[in-house]
This record gives C-alpha cells, structure tokens and sequence, in this order.
C-alpha cells in the first residue's frame, strides 16, 4: 500500500521589527540625518509614516516614497546601518539560529525593505541570500538614495502575495510578521497561517487578523513543535512582580521574552491568592507575605524573589514542601544600610532633629547641651552579619570603639570586641544599633528589662526588623530619658501603601528619628538588588542553578550543552536517585552528567542525558514515589 509523502512546510518571514528590532529606514534616518537640526521632527515623522503603513492605514507605496523622500540617504551610510541592525536582531531569532540553519531550504524573507541591508543580517544566522525577496536601492551619480526600483512588486501594494505567488510553494505555507502586509499573503489564500508576531512590536490591527500571536520566535516553534532553543516558550511563563520592584529586574525579565506583569503596592492574602494563579516567578519586597495558604493556589510557582535582604514574609517550610525555591539578595543593600546608620548616629548624638524642627518653629538654640562628638564612644552592635561587621569597620574608622553579640560565633573584624551575652553588650554601650534576623524567637527580644540595661541617654537605633523592639518600652525609655535618641526604620505594622496613614506611639517624640523602611532604599541599592535577585531566579529558570537559595540545596550548575536537562525534586527519602538510574538504564538512556544536593527536607537531582530518548522517560520519572516537582530543559 502506498503512503502520501509528507508535506513540505514553507516559512515566510518578514524582516523589519521581526527579524530585527527595529524599522531598518527609522534607524537609517538617524544615520542619515545627523547634524540636521529639525532631525527629531523628521525622524518622528518618518515613524509615523511607517506605523501607519504597517498597520494598513495608508498603502505601502505611498508609505516608501514618502519616507525615502524624507531620509535624504546616501550609500555611503549604508554599512553603519548594518552594523547597528547587527546589534538589533531579535532575541529570539538570536536564540534559534539552529532552527533558521537547518531550515534554510524553506524558510523565504519576504519584505518591503531594501536587500542592500537585510541580506547581510539574514545571511549571518543561516538564511539563504537567494532565498531574500526585497526591493533595492535606486542611486543618482552620486551615490545618493533616491528611490527604488518600480518593477519589483515588492515596491507596490499587494507585493508580498505577488512574490509567494511567483514561488508557487508546494505545501504548508507559515506566515510570521508585525504588519498588514504580512496579513495580506494569507487573506489572499496563499498561506496556510498567518503569525502575528509581537516580541517588538504591537499593532493590534494585525493582531487581529491573526491565527495565532506568538510573542517570540520560540512561540511559533512550540506551537508547531519544531527544533527550538527553549523547551518551553518563556512568553508563556508569568512574572507577577509586585512593591515597585527597580526597572533593572523588569528589563532583566521581558529581554527574556518572560511575560511580566507589574503591580506597584503590596497584596494582602486574598489579593495575592487571586494574582498568583499561573504565575510561575513571584518577585516581591517586604511588605507582601506569602503564606501557605497563598502557596495552595500557586498552581504554576516555581520559584520566589525576595527583592530584600529578609524572608521571614515568606513561609520558607510550605514553599520547600512544594518544591519552590526561594532567592533573596543579602549584600546588594548592606552599604546602604549602613550610612544611614552613621548619618542617624551623628544627627542623634548631637541633638541635630530637635534643633532643627526648633529653627522651622523660628527658634535659635546654639548650646552645646546634649551634643557629643561619636569618637571614642562605645557603639554596641546587636547582630554581627553582613550589615553589622560593614557598619563595625566604618564605625571604627569614625573613631568609635566597637562591641558586638551574635547568637552565632564570629570572628571580629578590626578592633571590635565580642561580648559574651546581650546582657554585657546593652549594659556597656553609650550607642546601640540592632541588625538581627527576623525570625519569630527574636520578637521583643529589646523590652523593658533590657532597656533597663541600658546606660542612661543611651542611642538606640532600629534598622532590622519591626517586631524585634517592644514599642511601649522603648516609648517609655524615651519619654523617661534613659533612651536620650532614637533612629528606627521598621515597625511591627507597616502601611502597605504611600496612600495609608503611618500610626505608632513614636510620632512626635524629641529627638527620634522615624524612617519608613528605607534603610536599602537608595538609587543604588536597588539598581543593585533589581539585578541580583532576577539573576539568581534566570540562573534557576534557565540553568536549574540553585547556589544563593535560602530553601533549597545549592547546586551550581555549568551551563546546558548539547543534552536534556532533568530536574528532580522531591522528599529526601533513600533510594530516588537509585530509581532514576534504573529508568534510565532500562531505557538505555546515556548520562552526560548528574548532581545531587540534600537538606533535611528535600533532594534535588539533576541529570542531564543525549536528546534521544522515549517520552515515556518523562513520565515515569514524574511518577517515582515522593517525586515533589519536576522540569525539563533544553
């Protein structure tokens, strides 16, 4: 019995804000018009002209003519703008040259640009020149730019339908662009599908007459299961970031292709239970708590980024128990941190806040009484982690001696001396600073007892965490003058929004300053965490690398070449990476490499294996007993 053959497929792509970033004649005119001082007015118009002949508001000739008659272009630009398209090639045409090589046979650039420009750019990743369709360049004596050639089709309306028809494709004909005419080929039946495609541009005319809208190159091959650099196109996984996150970690994200979502404030429980649904990365900061409750209805979450130092707002154990890891950032703040406290310490010390809301009055107090220099005072730091051992240095620098406690043995930097209990440190220090973790043992861990301690007019400062001070006692250590000056950042019950009013016992007391949680919030500090913390969840995403996990067993992984990557989590019982490695052997499956990490409460196995192998493979991993999660990359 004789079968039908299989039927070619052919890929129509077009070339400007598809296969590159940008218009190629926009980018031009910024080449072209240098030194014309109405430039910004002209290159303005020039993008007008071409959204509007992209989107099919005005015909296409009309939008080519106007715009060449405008850009004033000569040859001689014409190799800077290949060298500035070179940088502008679509990531996603970047991430799958392989699938532009091994198709080169049937993949056609059909555009309405010029092949002076696009044939070096497609030919770069793999894409046959004499499989590129465009108009040319027509040049006067000179060399100067001043049309086109007319008999090409591609210069007319209706071009593009005319060339794929001239091709006579014997097959499946896939269409994948940004613009109307791109539309056209299929409503004029010549194509099977039209893909409206959306990584650079937006045009919701076009998205309209779509089959289907890929956001990415990896879209359209999922979709069609072809040979991709992705094994899942990452236009489908969810960013949720939420509490005004820095703008680095929003680009970080959407270069990826991921889709973002952005909300500026906090959600509470039930806010977050409703957002969080097919979500797969969850960035916050300290106000937004996830709870296990939130985590039941994280149908897709794979992994949490505290865009903080602290995670006591996440519920650590529930996420471990399903598989999630969790980042967070512990040094990107700790400098800014610290200069708040030496610049609180000084305003404090010499009385600075009350004579100056005196001075706003139309007081003048030029007295030296309770104004002290910081040199030789003793300054006591409760916590001696990342934060306390910079403030330690720089604080010695200032001239002050330093003590610390830390429940933990560390060793001192410079001259800084540990005292054996929190009792020896509160009752010796003239200054004292808290920089402790936030975990539930240290709730009022400094209340009245302590504050009794303490030395009389004592500095007290609070940068870690709220819950750690009992308010009413250090409301009653102000008011009676053991606590001469205080500087306090965090607070037991925060505002969740700019909008709502700040409410504490602290408000309108002498000498206090109150901060609301900015300790990490300078320019830096959050350029600084706004790339930190999305670099650790792409690493995890991307790679499987889990090094910087506050939950989860740190592996750091060297990148994926040439194999499958399996990742197991699950239970830490005996014998799972025993069955993994009987399903592999059964299956006659190669291991290029394998990592195994364990806590007490999870392990994490990555195997990575040779591409060829059953599906079944898959499947049967999943159901091994105690199997938590698992992913595949490729």
């Amino acid at each position: 019995m004789l079968t039908k053959p299989l039927e070619q497929t052919y890929y129509i792509i077009d070339f400007d804000s598809t296969f590159t970033k940008v218009e190629a004649l926009d980018v031009l005119g910024e080449i072209s018009l240098v030194g014309r001082p109405d430039r910004d007015d002209v290159l303005n118009e020039i993008k007008a002209i071409t959204d509007r002949g992209m989107s099919g508001e005005i015909s296409f000739t009309d939008s080519l003519v106007l715009r060449l008659n405008l850009l004033k272009a000569h040859k001689s630009q014409l190799p800077a703008l290949v060298e500035t398209l070179m940088g502008k090639i679509s990531d996603s045409f970047q991430r799958n040259k392989q699938f532009l090589t091994e198709n080169a046979e049937t993949i056609y650039i059909v555009s309405n640009g010029f092949k002076e420009f696009i044939i070096p750019i497609v030919t770069s990743l793999g894409v046959r020149a004499e499989n590129v369709f465009a108009n040319t360049f027509e040049l006067d004596e000179n060399g100067a730019i001043v049309g086109f050639d007319s008999e090409n089709p591609l210069s007319s309306n209706g071009g593009k339908s005319q060339v794929i028809r001239n091709l006579n494709l014997d097959g499946e004909v896939y269409v994948i662009g940004d613009g109307y005419t791109d539309y056209e080929i299929k409503a004029s039946g010549l194509a099977n599908r039209f893909y409206a495609f959306t990584e650079n541009v937006m045009r919701p005319r076009v998205v309209a007459q779509a089959d289907h809208v890929a956001p990415s190159l990896d879209e359209f091959l999922y979709h069609n299961n072809l040979s991709r650099s992705q094994s899942y196109p990452k236009s489908r996984i969810k960013v949720l970031l939420l509490e005004n996150v820095h703008p680095n970690a929003i680009q970080l994200f959407e270069q990826e292709g991921f889709n973002v979502e952005i909300r500026k404030g906090a959600l509470d429980e039930e806010e977050l239970i409703e957002a969080i649904r097919d979500v797969s990365i969850l960035g916050i900061r300290s106000k937004t708590n996830v709870t296990a409750r939130v985590l039941e209805h994280a149908n897709k979450l794979m992994t949490v980024g505290a865009f903080c130092i602290g995670t006591n707002q996440i519920d650590l154990d529930a996420c471990t128990e399903k598989g999630i890891a969790v980042f967070n950032a512990p040094y990107s703040n700790t400098r800014s941190v610290v200069e708040l406290a030496i610049g609180e310490i000084i305003m404090l010390i010499r009385s600075i806040v009350p004579k100056s809301n005196l001075m706003h009055k139309g007081g003048w107090d030029k007295s030296a009484n309770n104004s002290f220099e910081v040199r030789g005072k003793k300054l006591g730091l409760v916590g001696y982690g990342n934060i306390g051992t910079q403030l330690s240095v720089v604080a010695e620098a200032l001239g002050m001696e330093v003590y610390f406690y830390d429940a933990v043995d560390k060793l001192s930097l410079g001259n800084a001396r540990k005292c054996k209990s929190l009792d020896e440190l509160l009752a010796i220090s003239d200054i004292i600073s808290l920089h402790t973790d936030g975990r539930k043992e240290n709730k009022n861990l400094i209340s009245y007892r302590e504050f009794g301690l303490m030395k009389n007019g004592v500095i007290f400062l609070n940068l870690s965490r709220g819950h750690i001070v009992d308010i009413p006692a250090l409301v009653d250590a102000i008011e009676r003058g053991k606590v001469a000056g205080a500087g306090v950042d965090v607070f037991p019950n925060e505002p969740k929004t700019n909008n709502e009013e700040f409410i504490s016992r602290l408000r309108n007391l002498p000498n206090v300053i109150l901060t609301p949680h900015i300790g990490g919030s300078t320019e830096e500090a959050q350029a600084n965490i706004g790339s930190f913390v999305p670099s650790k969840l792409l690493e995890y995403i991307n790679n499987g690398s889990t090094y910087g996990s506050v939950n989860f067993p740190e592996l750091q992984l060297p990148l994926l070449k040439g194999a499958h990557r399996l990742l197991h989590v699950h239970e830490n019982v005996p014998g799972i990476l025993a069955k993994m490695n009987t399903i592999f052997a059964k299956h006659h499956i190669n291991i290029h490499g394998q990592y195994l990490k364990t806590n007490e409460k999870i392990g994490y196995v990555i195997t990575d294996v040779a591409k060829e192998y059953a599906e079944e493979v898959v499947e049967e991993l999943k159901d091994i007993d105690n199997t938590i999660k698992f992913r595949l990359l490729y």
